[in-house]
């Protein structure tokens, strides 16, 4: 992740979008839409896209394979991330994750805080980095997924933002430990 040249183009990436309900489906995934729309309308690429109830062994498995994957780059995962008994997005991710992107958490919680006051303590939006692939987990709803986009992960995902972003680190031309990406 070094600094980034003035001359540097956007280049799109692929995203998994993943939802954590036990109530949504494909037609009323407004969280999932949000996303969905969010990074077309930036040039990027949805590769895929799913539903999972809380449970971490299916959230696992779902998230294990997109990381396996070399053709995904960057991995959305809305829900599950409050206090609830069923809340178990953390818990499923964590153990996935190489290195924690401690700053993700952290500010998406100080945006937040212009948005929704104190309350902002009751989510537990985390990410990280496994096998080259960036993931962002944040609440279930529309208006938290349209934050976490447009004030974090949006520049993030583009080439072109300074002093430096994740986009040469999930690009395959960049080896790897594991060599999936290689």
């Amino acid at each position: 992740m070094g600094h980034v040249k003035k001359d540097t183009p956007f280049q799109p990436l692929n995203i998994a979008v993943l939802t954590v309900s036990d109530t949504r489906t494909l037609e009323t995934d407004s969280s999932g839409d949000t996303l969905q729309s969010c990074l077309l309308e930036e040039g990027h690429t949805l590769h895929d896209r799913d539903i999972k109830p809380d449970c971490i062994y299916q959230l696992r498995s779902v998230v294990s394979n997109w990381i396996a994957d070399p053709e995904v780059h960057i991995i959305l995962v809305t829900g599950g991330t409050g206090f609830t008994p069923r809340d178990t997005t953390p818990e499923a991710l964590t153990p996935l994750f190489d290195k924690q992107i401690d700053g993700y958490g952290e500010l998406f919680r100080h945006v937040s805080y212009q948005e929704i006051g104190t309350s902002t303590v009751q989510s537990r939006a985390i990410a990280g980095i496994a096998n080259r692939t960036v993931i962002f987990a944040m609440p279930g709803s529309p208006k938290a997924c349209k934050t976490a986009w447009s004030k974090i992960i949006s520049e993030q995902l583009d080439a072109r933002h300074r002093p430096c972003n994740f986009v040469e680190m999930v690009l395959p031309d960049v080896s790897t430990a594991c060599g999936s990406r290689s």
